[in-house]
């Protein structure tokens, strides 16, 4: 009889708050003593977890199904598409079982069905590392801190796929953050569907960490990740009043000067079609203030073009807002409608060639934008942390820019490995990166 530990192959799609869905499955799954392997033909069952955000995440989600079936044969699917099993089961009968997004325990009950675990594992001998298993390098990891989200805006599917916004307890939160920077973590990434909201459901209750009293609150959070001595970054942030809490804690240097602030549009008729929470005409009157405080400011943001009943005027808006915001990272995208979506059923659809033209209008606009922000940064002395290095020299990130989604620092070395801080002065930039030497 063989001794070989069970194993299992995972493809991990969708966003940041999907990858740290897939970390906790996975360190679950390691902590039972089976191993995690890179490809189909080690696998002795499969698990998907699937985006189901919008219709092209959808066809990707099922074209990896589709893979993992041809390929292996034995395939679980969890995820945000789990919410409707029927629609992934009528395109793949075969699925061993279909679950949704944070059933943690539904996902692992079901690996256990298809291949039991060892019996001759022993959790007491064969550990998992402390912070878990990690997606992610290992210099930089993401922090959820809630689920769900309260807002109902009538483009998006989340609440429904997602439930209610549910806050983890701070304590819980801050002791998972320690334990990733005791194993080596240099930038915490906070993530969750509305992380201004974090602790509202709890009524800010009041939790324990080191013995000390903390609120579940965004600021109070914030102190705390503050004083852990690594880069701290905040994620899908609406612009309530109290975010201008943290702005000075950004002017410290406690956390890193970055918001990323999903706006979505500047027009305040399509504001109010797509029911976007805590967004008035101030807004530029706050992003002025901020910037008073903070100059250092770097404001990422998305946006969508081609909603229904966009007119002309209310896109010629939108690019006259980005003017006076001048935003330093911005993404676009072209609407689309999702299944169930209350927006679907609203009038003025915009033709296809439209959104086209109007996603190409925006993109040149704010690159423009763009370009002439990072421009001036040449000759200053910035801090980056390197993700990799090539034949070529070092890539890494400054404050201004998230893995994965913002531009790059590279930087003229090849003594740096990665996970590196480093200390550069900037000598070019384009509309999204930067060329840098190290001092």
């Amino acid at each position: 009889m063989s001794n070989k530990a069970p194993s299992v192959g995972f493809v991990s799609l969708g966003c940041p708050k999907a990858t740290v869905d897939s970390e906790r499955i996975l360190t679950q799954l390691r902590m039972e003593g089976y191993q995690i392997v890179p490809s189909y033909q080690d696998a002795d069952v499969v698990v998907v977890n699937t985006c189901g955000f919008i219709d092209s995440a959808k066809a990707e989600s099922l074209d990896a199904i589709g893979e993992a079936i041809a390929e292996n044969g034995r395939v679980i699917v969890t995820g945000c598409m789990g919410v409707d099993a029927s629609v992934i089961r009528d395109v793949h009968p075969n699925v061993l079982a279909v679950t949704g997004p944070q059933q943690y325990e539904q996902v692992v009950r079901a690996v256990h069905e298809v291949v039991p675990p060892s019996s001759e594992h022993d959790p007491f001998v064969d550990l998992v590392p402390p912070q878990g298993v990690k997606l992610t390098p290992r210099h930089y990891a993401y922090l959820k801190i809630s689920e769900g989200c309260n807002h109902s805006c009538s483009f998006c599917i989340i609440p429904s796929m997602r439930g209610k916004l549910v806050s983890r307890p701070v304590g819980e939160v801050l002791s998972e953050a320690e334990r990733l920077v005791k194993a080596g973590v240099k930038e915490l990434l906070v993530i969750s569907q509305d992380t201004s909201a974090y602790g509202v459901d709890l009524k800010y209750k009041t939790d324990f960490w080191n013995g000390q009293p903390v609120k579940t609150r965004m600021l109070e959070l914030c102190e705390a990740l503050s004083s852990m001595g690594v880069w701290v970054r905040l994620h899908y942030v609406y612009p309530y009043p109290n975010v201008d809490d943290v702005i000075p804690l950004m002017a410290e240097g406690k956390l890193l000067p970055y918001l990323d602030i999903p706006f979505q549009h500047a027009s305040p008729k399509i504001l109010k079609a797509m029911k976007r929470p805590a967004f008035e005409d101030q807004t530029l009157e706050r992003i002025r203030k901020w910037r008073e405080i903070c100059p250092d400011l770097t404001i990422r943001s998305t946006f969508v073009v081609g909603f229904p009943g966009e007119t002309e005027e209310d896109f010629q808006y939108l690019l006259d807002w980005l003017s006076e915001a001048q935003l330093d990272r911005v993404g676009c995208f072209q609407y689309s409608p999702v299944d169930g979506a209350p927006a679907n059923a609203l009038d003025g659809a915009v033709p296809e060639e439209v959104k086209q033209q109007r996603w190409e209008r925006f993109m040149a606009h704010q690159q423009a934008i763009s370009a002439e922000r990072l421009k001036r940064k040449i000759g200053h002395e910035i801090q980056v942390l390197i993700d990799e290095v090539d034949d070529e020299g070092a890539i890494g990130r400054s404050w201004g820019d998230a893995p994965e989604i913002d531009g790059h620092v590279y930087v003229d070395s090849n003594d740096l490995q990665p996970g590196d801080m480093v200390c550069v002065e900037v000598i070019d930039a384009d509309e999204y990166d930067l060329w840098a030497n190290p001092l």
